[in-house]
């Protein structure tokens, strides 16, 4: 891709890069929950395009093929294995051809494959073969750089750094931090350590927790990391109590995710102080996961003082019939905007 690489770009400012395909494609009607297979990608490509375009728009430095779950072992579960490398492909093609309307980098992408047992060798290799394939596919379709994400494993993650360097490619390698520390036993912040010494280009955090209590553990990364941190949590409101969206209990008890997550999405202003804060923090690579849509990738864009093509439509309240300036609205509506916020109507 023409331009400015990765690296190039996270030498002298930030990257934005909007994750979430898999959840607002969902929430759109185009992704079956469970399962979660982009089958979109085939089936109605037309809209993962159209996300695509829409988080150019909000302001996404990269733009990231929709590949999530798209490997061997869920096309499987499924039923549409034969269509692995096509899904690939496709998926691929939609991301560039919307990249290079904005001169954004391509990213192609891996995840977890729930398939590495650090106790069972012969799953390392087949999940090696995994990666392989789709990485090999993402080098021939011209990507910047290649995600791997939301992997708990050290071991595994490990895996997917050399297959992504074996194609030359650079690599951005992030955890998902669920549990206290990885799955085979590493500290969040050694883990990102111990992988940026192996040659990662960026490594950190997403999905998983929400910024309250993702922040800590990426203060503790920014002290062991030298290079690029990076920084995508989901925009919910988690706590020290309930750590992460998966934990998210409703008002009955019953476990909000995957489905029922709605009440406790942080809002906009809450997105934009949390990319603040990474910011301060050293945080150079930064976005939201699964949860994530547009309005929340320009919220981020703006805060971090840029202004980007959907700032067009940008919130003017100023021109408000009702919660307007002081010389815009008119008297009777400033009478009902004392209901609005509870105070007599007339005195």
């Amino acid at each position: 891709m023409p331009g400015k690489g990765l690296l190039e770009r996270l030498e002298s400012d930030f990257v934005l890069c909007a994750e979430g395909y898999l959840f607002e494609l969902e929430r759109r009607g185009y992704v079956k929950a469970g399962p979660f297979v982009p089958e979109a990608v085939l089936d109605y490509p037309a809209a993962v395009e159209e996300l695509h375009r829409e988080f150019l728009r909000a302001g996404s430095d990269v733009i990231e093929a929709f590949t999530y779950y798209a490997h061997r072992g869920k096309l499987k579960v499924i039923g549409r294995e034969s269509e692995l490398e096509k899904m690939n492909r496709r998926a691929l093609r939609i991301a560039k051809k919307v990249a290079l309307e904005g001169k954004a980098l391509l990213a192609g992408n891996i995840c977890n494959t729930w398939v590495y047992n650090p106790e069972e060798p012969e799953t390392h290799e087949t999940v090696r073969e995994m990666f392989t394939e789709q990485v090999k596919w993402a080098k021939e379709e011209g990507v910047d750089f290649v995600i791997a994400e939301t992997i708990d494993y050290f071991g595994e993650a490990l895996i997917a750094l050399e297959v992504i360097k074996s194609f030359e490619l650079p690599a951005v390698v992030t955890f998902i931090p669920d549990l206290r520390e990885t799955r085979d036993g590493h500290s969040w912040e050694n883990a990102c350590r111990k992988l940026e010494k192996s040659g990662a280009d960026v490594v950190g955090l997403n999905c998983g927790m929400g910024p309250a209590t993702m922040l800590p553990l990426l203060e503790k990364a920014r002290k062991k990391v030298k290079g690029s941190l990076a920084a995508l949590p989901v925009p919910y409101r988690t706590s020290p109590r309930e750590s992460t969206f998966q934990k998210l209990k409703d008002g009955k008890g019953k476990q909000a995710f995957p489905l029922n997550l709605e009440p406790f999405l942080l809002n906009r202003e809450e997105v934009a102080e949390f990319a603040v804060k990474a910011r301060k923090l050293g945080v150079n690579y930064l976005g939201l996961c699964c949860g994530n849509a547009p309005h929340f990738t320009r919220a981020m864009a703006e805060a971090l003082g840029r202004t980007v093509p959907a700032s067009r439509y940008s919130p003017d309240m100023s021109k408000h019939a009702m919660l307007g300036a002081e010389d815009f609205v008119r008297k009777q509506d400033k009478e009902r905007l004392a209901d609005w916020k509870g105070a007599k109507a007339h005195t």
